[in-house]
């Protein structure tokens, strides 16, 4: 029974390595990647108190890049409301990140066209293999003598295919 037990485990290590070894052939798993979109929620409100009143929230989109030597380029940022309705294209034009710079754009706490499901779709690229940028909102507010904030990190959707 230990044999068979030991043949297995070997096996599977076998198996896992050659599985290992072809991604990282076809260079998956060094997390470096050529473009990605990524889905980023962002709130114009949150609910408070018991009579579910809207706590409007102003929300700063910030895309950082965080490889140290190649740039990224920003290609498309879309603000979709609380049913998926594209709102705004936040780009004119692409905008290219130095390595280890930042972008960012604030949606102001008056515009409450988003909802408390908004969210935006930010797709961006690189000419080489980068390590992917951050893509983050944060979201804050007060009210009198009450403040809310908090963040969200986006979640990537689809990875640019070579």
């Amino acid at each position: 029974m230990s044999s068979m037990w030991t043949r297995g485990v070997v096996a599977l290590l076998l198996v896992a390595g050659g599985v290992h070894a072809v991604q990282r052939a076809a260079g998956a798993g060094d997390g470096l990647v050529k473009g990605q979109t990524v889905y980023l929620p962002v709130y114009s409100h949150v609910f408070a108190g018991s009579r579910e009143s809207p706590f409007y929230l102003a929300a700063t989109l910030s895309v950082r890049n965080t490889d140290q030597r190649n740039p990224i380029m920003l290609v498309e940022v879309r603000y979709y409301d609380s049913d998926g309705n594209l709102l705004d294209r936040f780009l004119d034009s692409p905008v290219l990140l130095k390595p280890l710079a930042s972008w960012q754009y604030v949606i102001a706490e008056s515009d409450k066209r988003g909802g408390p499901g908004a969210s935006l779709l930010v797709k961006w690229k690189a000419e080489h293999p980068v390590s992917p940028p951050v893509v983050e909102s944060v979201m804050i507010s007060t009210r009198s003598q009450q403040g809310v904030s908090f963040t969200s990190r986006g979640q990537v959707v689809e990875e640019l295919a070579e």
